[in-house]
């Protein structure tokens, strides 16, 4: 068996998952822990990777995520655009955790194209490793799309993250569905729902989301629609305006690289297709896991 080198962590909001490596960045063994929003980053890291040092002994880190905000372990400042996979590395924020070397990756910022300051953490260790896993991709043009609580739509150039631009369209949609009268209660997203073409088709209207969203309501109340597909058809709304309006910023030379899961990855794929997008599937934990593994060569070698 590979002897162990490194721990990677991917420490979003709500979970962290660990990786426990070897030089070559093979995952040895997994774990898994609490989000960077419970207090006390540091004794749960120490708890979650204790069996790991007893084995090992103690091993350097390299975390990304919301670890590095402010909520998290240390505040690690965002880096500006535009920037190279190098760059992201080479600002990442390094100290001692008693025993243990720890590096907590940047996030970014960018002036998005509404003309508004955007951020973005943990999405751009997962560009660093889809630029690894894909080295085609770091040649050209090329647009990635992170869907998510907070979807990120990303253009990257040679390499470097040049732009990049939020759109709340997972939170919305959670809020709309659990909070309003819209969707409670209905069933689960199908990409596969004539609701969901519906919802799609729905959006090209020229009139805002504002303006089509209470059709959620009424085309069940009426009888319409089956109360079952107002969810799908929610989604449908939501994604097919998030397209719509980054069709509108973004010029697309390439397919689409959609990084996430492969759920997500049907919803949107089927969404771009509609607006005769064409896209490519990148695996989101593959993806954070090479780019951390990268990240870790270039701080530690």
């Amino acid at each position: 068996m590979s002897k162990a080198a490194f721990i990677a962590g991917d420490w979003g909001t709500s979970r962290l998952r660990l990786y426990l490596c070897d030089a070559g960045g093979n995952v040895l063994a997994r774990g898994e822990g609490e989000g960077a929003s419970v207090p006390d980053c540091a004794g749960r890291f120490g708890a979650a990777v204790a069996a790991w040092d007893k084995a090992h002994g103690v091993l350097p880190a390299i975390l990304s995520g919301m670890v590095g905000s402010t909520i998290g372990w240390r505040e690690v400042p965002y880096l500006k655009c535009p920037a190279q996979p190098s760059a992201i590395a080479g600002a990442a924020l390094r100290f001692q955790a008693g025993e243990r070397g720890i590096a907590i990756l940047p996030g970014l910022t960018c002036r998005g194209k509404t003309g508004a300051p955007d951020v973005m953490r943990g999405e751009e260790t997962q560009i660093l490793g889809a630029l690894r896993l894909h080295p085609n991709l770091a040649k050209g043009r090329h647009i990635f799309c992170m869907p998510g609580t907070h979807a990120k739509w990303v253009a990257v150039t040679d390499g470097a993250v040049t732009q990049f631009q939020t759109a709340l369209s997972g939170e919305l949609f959670e809020l709309l569905r659990r909070h309003s009268v819209l969707a409670r209660d209905s069933g689960e997203v199908d990409s596969q729902n004539p609701a969901f073409m519906l919802g799609l088709d729905f959006a090209r209207q020229k009139a805002d989301l504002l303006h089509l969203l209470f059709s959620v309501r009424s085309r069940v109340v009426t009888g319409e629609m089956a109360k079952s597909d107002a969810a799908s058809y929610l989604s449908g709304l939501v994604l097919g305006k998030d397209i719509a309006t980054v069709l509108a910023l973004f010029a697309f030379d390439s397919p689409v690289q959609l990084i996430c899961t492969p759920a997500l990855a049907a919803l949107y794929g089927k969404a771009l297709s509609a607006y005769d997008v064409k896209s490519a599937v990148i695996d989101g934990d593959r993806a954070s896991l090479a780019g951390l593994v990268h990240a870790h060569a270039e701080i530690f070698s």
